[in-house]
């Protein structure tokens, strides 16, 4: 796939809904953070030392076992607009920090974009893994596998005491970062969200919003993921993950049948209220869209909205984003004329017979 395919196509292999528990589960993302031994860390490297980095990366996109996971396109992001790389952070596939460093960061991308491999980001090389719906382990046997071709090309910066060795102290250790992207809409209706989350930081993890560390929970969307890597082996960590998030996820599908048994009129008022708001309404903002379409996939996961495909309500989550909006457009938009182009794909996502 070219690069201008991966800035057009908002598609990707993590919006299918296919996946385990996908009714709740957006999705799940596995991160491996590594250095390379006598390199200077990207944040102290210079552009020379960081190039060097990223030829050794790139030539093991010709390695035929790394190829079996791909194709793999290489990009840079030297070559990316600004507009481009914030595409690439609203599919998940490139962090915030890769788009915004100037020095010569680089990703890897194959063709479901289920996997990207970032260069010279916080650390010389980032494995993320993909997946639709809850795959803890799905994810982790791809990486690890990823992990273990560069591992035989390329020497790792590891310490017997301390593990694998990374930028960001709380990376230490395995050097990896599991998480889970939960639709809680019930939760929240409910009033016992504040109290989940308060539980969840006793137990080594952490919640964070749609695009992770720093971002807002919008659409009653959230990013649950470890806090420690060090101390803990690969396994325990992702054991205490899925067990978390297990129950996470049971105590939505409860909140959300007490709401069906206690305030259905009040649950589907809002459902339709919300659906019908977004098929006729002109302007809307980003907000405002992340909220209502949350109601529309509760409504779509319960029975009640019966024409829209979880396909098509996870692309909507990507099109109406203030980038993509204006990647669609071809051209920069104002706030204003990105709200009238959101409310006008909306209406029009929602009512192609493809979503049905």
């Amino acid at each position: 796939m070219s690069k201008q395919q991966f800035m057009q196509q908002p598609w990707s292999n993590w919006m299918k809904g296919e996946g385990p528990d996908s009714d709740i589960v957006i999705s799940t993302r596995l991160r491996i953070a590594r250095n390379l031994r006598h390199h200077p860390f990207p944040l102290l490297a210079t552009d020379s030392q960081a190039e060097e980095v990223m030829t050794k990366v790139f030539a093991l996109n010709q390695n035929d076992q790394l190829k079996q996971r791909g194709p793999f396109e290489a990009i840079k992001m030297e070559e990316l607009s600004p507009l481009e790389k914030r595409v690439l952070v609203e599919k998940h596939l490139i962090s915030p920090n890769l788009a915004e460093e100037s020095r010569k960061g680089a990703v890897l991308l194959n063709e479901n974009e289920s996997i990207s491999i970032m260069i010279n980001e916080e650390d010389h090389i980032r494995i993320q893994v993909l997946l639709p719906g809850f795959q803890i382990n799905e994810a982790w046997e791809v990486g690890t596998k990823i992990d273990d071709i560069f591992e035989k090309h390329v020497n790792y910066a590891f310490d017997e005491k301390r593990g694998y060795l990374t930028s960001c102290p709380t990376n230490v250790g395995t050097g990896i970062r599991a998480s889970v992207m939960l639709h809680l809409p019930a939760l929240v209706m409910t009033q016992q969200i504040n109290r989940i989350l308060q539980a969840i930081n006793q137990v080594g993890l952490v919640v964070r919003g749609l695009y992770g560390e720093g971002s807002e929970a919008l659409g009653n969307l959230f990013q649950l993921s470890n806090q420690v890597t060090l101390g803990m082996s690969e396994g325990d960590i992702l054991s205490n993950l899925y067990s978390v998030a297990k129950q996470i996820i049971e105590q939505e599908r409860a909140a959300r049948r007490y709401l069906q048994e206690n305030s259905k009129i009040e649950l589907e008022d809002r459902i339709y209220r919300s659906y019908g708001i977004l098929l006729h309404a002109r302007i809307v903002e980003s907000k405002e869209a992340a909220q209502r379409l949350s109601d529309v996939r509760l409504g779509s996961d319960l029975g009640l909205i019966k024409n829209v495909s979880t396909l098509g309500l996870n692309e909507l989550l990507v099109l109406t984003q203030p980038g993509f909006l204006q990647q669609y457009a071809g051209q920069k938009l104002t706030p204003e004329q990105r709200d009238e182009r959101r409310a006008r794909l909306i209406r029009e996502r929602l009512t192609e017979p493809r979503l049905s």
